[in-house]
Formats: structure tokens, C-alpha cells, sequence
């Protein structure tokens, strides 16, 4: 992940209610980073599941944090994370895949829908076509069509430009240019992240401690979209994401292991920066605050740290906290 965001203030954990209310709960990390707020987003639909009614953050009140062991001793007892209580949420998050090109193939292995913004049809299809962006709106191999579509499989995934992605693609023209948005669930999208930034051969406390810090990152990207269309992008100028060529067993695992759990402090969500080794970690730590560095995780990961050890390495002050849904 490239080392480009600003150090933001330290402001408020924000959420908003889309259905259930969404609590944090805490247990201690000795860690470190920077805060942004989760701020509303101006979206169109599907309804954003963060907007500017503030929710109290439930924090329980934990133990003084232990100290950071040093990478060349052995950890000592393992930092627990907060049990879960209650199912945790589904969150929804938007990914740009494309943009500013004329046009872009898409499809599914096999039948595959069409739809408006009200979410009638508007075609039915299979295999793969051109969609490009006409005088009038988008055309579908040279049919014209509205301004924006839906893409949805009637099963498995769907696919753009021969790539396979989970969830459901969002079509639409900006003034001469293509763009398309993959709307999928959190956990699905961290799963392919963990892949994309970490080799799945590594340990699995590495993958783990991965796996957090990138649903952190994401998460403050739902709330402090880049786009009023889309929350963040595909490439390592955010968090590289390929979709489903880059998941695997261990990525998965990982996403499962830790579901639901983010880096707070003091209320708010941490920015977790990461970089590939520890050179361009110190220049983020430098610049911004905190960052992992994944080889550094590899190889604490070796000696035996599990992967609140690892964060807490990298991320001082901060803690594990798990979302849940409110009653």
C-alpha cells in the first residue's frame, strides 16, 4: 500500500445507523497510529450504511495495555481480542475498478442481469459484451442504454475486463469516460486484499495482523469516501485488491479468525498505514504516524508473536476493538 494519506486529527468514532446501530468493543493492544473521524457520506444507492447521526461508541474499560516486546525476544502472554456477543454487521463496501477509459468488457460465466436504479431489468444476458459510454448514456454492444446499470450474476461472480469479483458491478458514464464500481461485502473484499498484499504461504499470525489492519483502513475509507461514488480504489495507491484471483485458503482463514475486529484508540478508528518492508514503513511513521511493515510481521510472526503482538509492535496506544450489531 502506498504511504499517501495526510495524518487527520484525532476525532470521534462516528457511525451511522442503517438498521442496527453499530457498538465497539474493546480489549487492550499496546499499539500505535493516527485517527481520522468516520464521516457521512454523500452516495447515491444503494443507501450508504454511515451517515452524520452520531452513535456512542461502547467502550469497555480495560487493563493498563501491556508494552511492546521487542522483535528479538520472545513474546510474552498473548493480547486477547474482544469476544464477539452478538453477530456481527454487514457492511457493504464500494470499489473502483474503472474509470475514465471509453469502455470495458464485462459478464459472468453465465446468465447475468441488467438492472436500473429502481432494480427492474432492464436486460438479460450471457457470456460477455461491450459496455461503453455514448452521447446519450451507456450503450451495451452498440444498444443505447441509461446513464447507470447494475450488473448482478445470476450465480457466482461477475466479471470485468476478464477479472472475477464478488459482489455486483455499478455502471455509469462521467462525462465521456466509464467507470465501474464493485459494491461487495467488507469481509469478502478483505479477504481478497489480505491475498493481494501478503503472500498466503506466510504464517498465519502475519496474514492475521494483515487482515486487521487493512479492515481498519477500509473501514475509515466507508465512512471518508474518496469519491462520492466509491469509498476507495483497487490499486496500492489504497489497498491492492484483484478480486478473486487473489484469494485463498489462508486469506480467507485470516479474514475469519479475526472478523469483525479493527484498531481503535481513544474512541476512533486508526488509519493503518502498512508498507512491504521496513524501509518505507519508517518513512510512513516519519510522514503520517504509524505503519506495519509486512516483512516485519513475517518475521515476528516466526519467532512466535501472535498478531496482537504484531500490531502492537506497530500501532502504540491503540486496541483491538470488534464491531457489532446494537440491540
Amino acid at each position: 500500500m502506498e504511504v499517501c494519506s495526510q495524518l487527520k486529527k484525532q476525532l470521534q468514532f462516528q457511525l451511522r445507523d442503517h438498521g442496527p446501530g453499530w457498538l465497539l468493543c474493546l480489549a487492550p493492544l499496546a499499539a500505535g497510529g493516527f485517527l481520522v473521524a468516520l464521516v457521512a457520506p454523500t452516495l447515491a444507492p444503494p443507501k450508504p450504511q454511515l451517515d452524520p447521526q452520531l452513535l456512542q461508541a461502547m467502550l469497555k474499560d480495560p487493563p493498563a495495555p501491556p508494552q511492546a516486546q521487542p522483535a528479538s525476544q520472545l513474546p510474552g502472554p498473548g493480547v486477547e481480542p474482544p469476544k464477539p456477543t452478538a453477530p456481527g454487521p454487514t457492511l457493504e463496501i464500494r470499489v473502483m475498478l474503472h474509470q475514465g477509459q471509453p469502455q470495458a468488457q464485462v459478464g459472468a460465466e453465465g446468465p447475468w442481469q441488467l438492472r436500473l436504479r429502481d432494480g427492474a431489468i432492464w436486460r438479460n444476458a450471457n457470456g460477455y459484451a461491450p459496455i461503453a459510454c455514448g452521447p446519450q448514456g451507456l450503450t451495451l454492444s452498440g444498444e443505447s442504454g441509461p446513464l447507470e446499470l447494475w450488473l448482478q450474476a445470476a450465480a457466482g461472480s461477475v466479471q470485468l475486463n476478464g477479472s472475477s469479483y464478488r459482489g455486483q458491478l455499478r455502471l455509469f458514464c462521467e462525462g465521456k469516460g466509464l467507470t465501474v464500481v464493485n459494491h461487495l461485502p467488507m469481509e469478502d473484499y478483505i479477504a481478497s486484499v489480505v491475498g493481494a498484499e501478503m503472500p498466503s504461504h506466510w504464517p498465519n499470525e502475519a496474514l492475521r495482523a494483515q487482515a486487521v489492519a487493512a479492515r481498519s483502513y477500509a473501514l475509515v475509507h466507508m465512512a471518508r469516501p474518496a469519491d462520492p461514488h466509491w469509498n476507495l480504489g483497487a490499486t496500492t495507491r489504497w489497498q491492492a485488491y484483484q478480486g478473486l484471483a487473489s484469494e485463498s485458503g489462508p486469506s480467507r482463514a485470516a479474514v475469519e479468525a479475526t472478523s469483525g475486529l479493527i484498531l481503535s484508540y481513544q474512541g476512533g478508528i486508526v488509519e493503518s498505514l502498512y508498507a512491504s518492508d521496513r524501509q518505507l514503513a519508517f518513512e510512513a511513521h516519519g510522514h503520517l504516524g504509524a505503519s506495519m511493515s509486512q516483512q516485519g510481521a513475517r518475521m515476528l510472526a516466526q519467532k512466535g508473536f501472535s498478531y496482537g503482538q504484531i500490531l502492537s509492535t506497530y500501532y502504540r496506544g491503540a486496541r483491538l476493538a470488534r464491531l457489532r450489531s446494537s440491540p
